[in-house]
Parts: C-alpha cells; structure tokens; sequence
C-alpha cells in the first residue's frame, strides 16, 4: 500500500513510539493526525512538522475517538491507524507478603487503558477505513497495534499488565478475519525494552540496566526502529494476522 497521499491517525502520537511514527508517516508524504492527551507535545510536534493536525483525544471515550477520526479523514481517505497510547498500570504479585490480595480497581483500571481502548480504537478506525474506497486487490488500509512481549512472558508482578498485553495479541488474528471482506489488515507490533520516556526513568539507567540483557544488539529497542517496522508493515500487502515481536531476542526472565 502506498503511504504517501493517504491519511493516518497515530494514537498515542505524542508519545516516545508515536512521535517517532508520526514523524516517518509524515515523511512519506502521509497527512498525519496525533491523538493523544498531551497538549503541549503533540501541540508542538504538529507546529514543527506542519501539514500536522493534533487533535486531543481519550483512547477510551467514543466520541473523542471519532472526533480524531473525523479530523483525519477532512485531510484525505483514512487508510492507517497506528495504535501506542498508554495510560494508568497496576502491578505486584496477586498475594502480597502480608497475604492480601492484588487490588481488584487496579487490575480493572489496567485493561480499561491498554486492552479495552485498544477495542475502541480498532472498531471505530476499521468502520472509518471500510468506507474508503477499494485499491488495488481490494486492499482499503490498515491498522497497527501496540502489545509487548510482556504479553507472552510476564514478568512477576505483571499480571494486570500482561493481560491486557496478551488480550491484544489475541485480538489480531480473529480482527483480521473479521476485517478481511473490507480488505483491512491487522498487525500487532509486541516490543520489547524500548528506550522511551514512559518508563520515568533517566535513558542511561535504562540502558545501563537492560541493554546487558538483551541477546543482539546489546542495548534497548529505539522508537525509530519501531516506526520503521509500522511502515514495513503498511507498505506490505501480505503482512497480516501477525503478532511480530521487536526485542532483539530478549525474553523477560521472571523478574
């Protein structure tokens, strides 16, 4: 599929792999819009990349969702959607030293942001991009979400996070079947230790903690190299239904 004269929505676009999605999308001539809950960040992307609409939205609200989707297809036919929004994370072990059990709210309020908005997203940017009209082989768009490896091999004192994460690996391939008559795809990008600022911690302890963990290269993941892997996966037709892990062959020990 051709990127460039197509509109794309990156949720989460203000964000570590979003920007640096944002930023490769608008570089091969998509108009681009950033969804996302930070004002200032995705204010400022848009003004320093121009052609650039940020539209401030909440992955888990309907209306806010399709008010980002209708700004995107006012720029052209919306045939991407790139999913890297994050939010609220609860975790520790499901019994505490003390013998009481892992908080029922926090595990709620984890799916809630990084399964169920995945959901909402997906639904509301497949309805959009099955209105487009047919390319060739029938092909109208697709849609890139964001899991992590953690998904397959949580680590301990993940289990909230996990879930979610493998609830989205379990979406792929059963939306893909679903969105095959539209000729939409679905891939699921699993990192692994990206160096971002969502872990809220400085880059050099992150990568003086982790990048010895990993097999080859030796050091985290980039969001370049994220954004990278999304416009392989737009660019290639027959990408589809795929869970594709980006770690540099880590696996998450226990802990």
């Amino acid at each position: 599929m051709q990127i460039n004269g197509t509109s794309a929505i990156v949720v989460g676009g203000a964000g570590g792999l979003g920007e640096a999605t944002v930023r490769r999308l608008h570089g091969a001539g998509a108009k681009v819009v950033i969804a996302d809950m930070a004002d200032d960040k995705g204010k400022a992307l848009a003004s320093e990349l121009g052609g650039v609409r940020y539209v401030k939205t909440d992955a888990t609200s309907e209306q806010s969702v399709l008010a980002a989707i209708a700004e995107a297809e006012s720029l052209g036919p919306l045939r991407i959607s790139v999913d890297t929004h994050g939010g609220s994370a609860s975790g520790g072990r499901l019994i505490g030293k003390d013998g009481s059990p892992l908080d029922l709210d926090g595990y709620v309020t984890t799916l809630k942001f990084y399964l169920t908005a995945v959901f909402n997203i997906m639904r509301l940017t497949a309805a959009a991009i099955a209105r487009t009209e047919p390319l060739e082989e029938g092909g109208r768009g697709v849609i890139i979400n964001t899991a992590s490896i953690a998904g397959i091999e949580g680590m301990i004192g993940q289990v909230p996070y996990a879930a979610a994460k493998g609830g989205v690996i379990g979406m792929t391939l059963p939306a893909a079947r679903d969105l095959s008559p539209f000729g939409i795809r679905v891939v699921t990008i699993a990192p692994g230790t990206i160096n971002t600022p969502a872990y809220g911690q400085s880059a050099d302890q992150l990568e003086a903690f982790w990048g010895p963990q990993v097999p080859f290269p030796k050091r985290m993941g980039r969001s370049t190299e994220y954004a990278q892997l999304a416009l392989s996966i737009i660019e290639n037709d027959y990408l589809n239904g795929e869970v594709i892990r980006l770690d540099g062959a880590l696996r998450f020990p226990p802990k």
